[in-house]
């Protein structure tokens, strides 16, 4: 019975669906054509239709969410779950006349409590991501914590691949004449274990496209870095990268939008516990977007940290975001050194002095040593 009624549901799906999509134009059955056929590879117009509120399975159910419940999400049951990306009109937009339903325009929410890792565990680990100055080797408990180590001497000899790519250069093909205008809010240094591979990404443009294989488009591809001697577990891990991900500034925070067929693993100062020693790691699985940095937490705990759970110098305005592994306590893996594939969200001092209106807190510490940190650091950004 139970499998009857899903095939009637989706067959009430279908027929609702049709009669929305008899009324869009040529030019927008053109854009969904596309977006659908790519998977969002490739960059796609809005379908807009008038805001009017079908019925399904006896409920009111929106133009988009009709759409991203046949197309993507079956199990899909409330527009509140949808999050428009930057990029779409609707974007920002509560109550308009019309609304996007090209289902890729949208990304799923990650609710507060869902698929977080290590909330179980209890470990000697401090709230906030460490930095350690020597970094010697993974006996080293912060080393699973270790945030900017972009801006630490002995990490920063980063192989150069493909110094020629545009995708590299700071003047990016993405990067627009009035982004350049701009002053960048954040870098991204790529990771293979314990290795930097390639320059700092800077980032001017809202929103970022970070990918190993995409159909079409710009941004920073970690597909045409070149490393010798490349292990199978990190060719096997940068293969599954694909579409990578969306990383957008908006009003709320910085957020992230998994576009790979394969979970992503994120761990970040505003998604802690505050005041709480076990390291938290959050996995987004395909098609979902989470605020990797909550710039309101973020003012928060620049007033509210307790330093008797820190121990040494931290940064608490890095991201770090691994492809397709994890790690913590839940993990074989208990540092982020340990995953192939992974990715530091350095956001710039100018940034979060805007965010915060008065000059951030950028490293917190305690005993000696931070000067040196410090000024590493302002140099890298």
């Amino acid at each position: 019975p139970r499998r009857g009624q899903e095939s009637d549901g989706r067959t009430e799906l279908k027929a609702v669906t049709y009669s929305l999509l008899k009324r869009l134009k040529e030019r927008s059955l053109d854009s969904l054509l596309e977006a659908v056929e790519s998977r969002g590879g490739m960059p796609s117009g809005c379908v807009l239709v008038a805001r009017t509120e079908l019925r399904l399975g006896g409920q009111a159910a929106p133009p988009h969410l009709l759409l991203g419940k046949l197309f993507r999400w079956p199990d899909l049951q409330h527009p509140a779950e949808l999050k428009p990306l930057c990029e779409c009109q609707s974007f920002g937009v509560a109550d308009g006349p019309t609304v996007c339903c090209n289902p890729y325009h949208f990304s799923r929410l990650c609710g507060p409590g869902e698929d977080v890792s290590g909330l179980a565990t209890t470990s000697d680990a401090p709230a906030l991501s460490m930095v350690s100055g020597e970094f010697p080797c993974e006996q080293s408990r912060w080393v699973g914590r270790a945030i900017c180590l972009s801006s630490i001497p002995v990490f920063s000899q980063a192989v150069t691949a493909n110094p020629d790519s545009s995708l590299l250069s700071p003047t990016d093909a993405s990067t627009s004449p009035d982004a350049v205008k701009r002053s960048h809010w954040c870098n991204v240094a790529y990771w293979e274990h314990r290795t930097r591979v390639g320059r700092l990404y800077t980032v001017y443009e809202q929103s970022v496209s970070i990918f190993y294989d995409l159909p079409q488009g710009n941004g920073f591809c970690l597909g045409q870095l070149n490393l010798e001697n490349r292990s199978e577990t990190v060719r096997r891990t940068r293969s599954k990268i694909g579409y990578g991900i969306l990383l957008s500034k908006e009003p709320d925070g910085v957020w992230a939008y998994n576009r790979s067929e394969h979970p992503i693993f994120v761990n970040s100062p505003t998604l802690d516990i505050p005041n709480c020693r076990t390291l938290i790691v959050r996995k987004v699985m395909p098609g979902y977007s989470i605020k990797v940095f909550d710039y309101e937490k973020s003012c928060l705990l620049q007033h509210t940290a307790d330093l008797d759970y820190t121990d040494g110098p931290y940064d608490p305005n890095s991201v770090r975001i691994s492809f397709a592994k994890g790690w913590g306590p839940c993990y074989s893996r208990q540092f982020i050194t340990s995953c192939p594939c992974w990715l530091e969200i350095l956001l710039t001092r100018e940034q979060m002095e805007e965010v915060r209106g008065k000059p951030p807190i950028a490293v917190l510490a305690r005993g000696s040593g931070i000067s040196l940190i410090t000024q590493n650091m302002m140099g890298t950004l």
